[in-house]
């Protein structure tokens, strides 16, 4: 016990840290600082009418149930909603293999207090989500880096050695975060029958899937899973859809898995918001997404494409980039000798901010040279701003 303070915390809880994103911003909360740190969408791709028309008609004709303690599992209409639209000609999902979660990062959560013990071995991609990671870690996993390259993660990674043992993979196939690479059939298709044969549960995390604008769409895991006798477990968010302050967000598995996450839920926060369920359901009952999400499309591929053509200009040849068909993130890799988190100090000085690579990597194997940018809430004058200064600070540390 700390002789400062009259309690003590469990060893979990003096092993947390603060998230590196977290700490740069708070910085990024200055008016002046160009911005490409944070993972937040576009504020305005959010319906603010559609859904405050859609909380409206709860409430005016729904009241007293919205406003009531709810099933775990999630609300009956919204679950049947997710099963419709993961379901295929030849994958049939059942809504009793959904349950609504508090944001997908709860879900994260969950899977944690599901699968893992200290010690327990965990496959993670070589850099990974670090909100994952972070909440994976609360359980002391020990972790197996699976290495990526422009196609991203590598299924011949996924030797016998490494899944011996393993509690389950986590992968992001779509417009993955950090890097916004996007994994090829060829490459899920393996990674899936590689899975099987081991009998490795796949946590799929696609919040991003719903944003591709360019490219072709690729079948998810969790439908080739079904296919290939894999264990898929989907997890979705309204989040990059609909707004992340609604904090709704889904998991589609086998029953068995879901009848035991439908316990820890309970034993979490007993059920997801009843009126933010019903409100949601409300709003894209009717293929409201459909109209919707083209313009959110639109308005991050001319961000996307702004800032590629930005760095295309101002950084030097030396410079490697990604180039997502989706979603919110591009991975930039520096000259081996250079560090990021140096090019972030003298960033800040000139009122830029990003985030190293370094955290979203799980073990020893962090790239130093690597950085993640987001461009999604950036406008475009400002993008070209901020490109152009980090240009020129890398050309004066090369």
């Amino acid at each position: 016990m700390d002789s400062h303070t009259p309690f003590t915390f469990s060893n979990r809880a003096n092993q947390l840290t603060s998230s590196a994103i977290r700490e740069i911003l708070k910085v990024t909360t200055r008016p002046e600082i160009i911005s490409f740190a944070g993972g937040l969408p576009s504020a305005d791709g959010f319906p603010v009418a559609e859904l405050r028309q859609a909380f409206d008609v709860v409430l005016e004709k729904q009241g007293k149930v919205g406003l009531q303690y709810g099933p775990t599992e999630g609300y009956g209409p919204l679950r049947e909603w997710v099963a419709r639209q993961k379901s295929s000609a030849d994958v049939t999902i059942s809504p009793n293999e959904v349950l609504i979660v508090s944001g997908s990062q709860q879900a994260l959560d969950m899977l944690g207090k599901l699968f893992i013990d200290p010690g327990s071995k965990v496959l993670v991609e070589s850099p990974s989500y670090l909100g994952a990671l972070q909440s994976f870690s609360m359980y002391e996993p020990t972790y197996v880096p699976i290495d990526t390259d422009e196609g991203g993660l590598i299924p011949a990674e996924v030797s016998s050695a490494k899944a011996e043992g393993a509690r389950f993979i986590y992968a992001l196939p779509n417009f993955q975060n950090p890097t916004g690479r996007t994994l090829s059939n060829e490459r899920r298709q393996d990674l899936v029958e590689r899975c099987a044969a081991a009998h490795i549960p796949v946590v799929e995390d696609d919040p991003y899937g719903e944003l591709r604008y360019e490219g072709s769409p690729q079948p998810s895991l969790l439908h080739l899973g079904r296919k290939a006798g894999a264990t898929v477990i989907h997890l979705g968010t309204f989040s990059k859809v609909l707004a992340p302050g609604l904090r709704l967000g889904y998991i589609v598995a086998p029953p068995a898995i879901i009848d035991k996450l439908i316990q820890i839920k309970q034993a979490t926060d007993l059920h997801s918001s009843t009126i933010t369920q019903m409100a949601i359901y409300e709003a894209i009952k009717d293929n409201f997404l459909e109209k919707h999400l083209p313009m959110v499309r639109d308005l991050y591929m001319r961000q996307c494409h702004y800032m590629l053509d930005a760095m295309q200009e101002y950084f030097p040849a030396e410079v490697e980039w990604t180039r997502p068909e989706g979603g919110m993130f591009l991975w930039v890799t520096l000259p081996k000798h250079m560090d990021a988190q140096d090019l972030l100090s003298k960033a800040i000085e000139r009122n830029v901010a990003f985030v190293p690579g370094e955290p979203f990597y799980a073990t020893s194997d962090a790239k130093a040279n690597t950085f993640r940018l987001s461009f999604v809430t950036v406008t475009e004058d400002r993008i070209r701003e901020g490109i152009a200064i980090l240009g020129k600070l890398i050309r004066e540390q090369m």
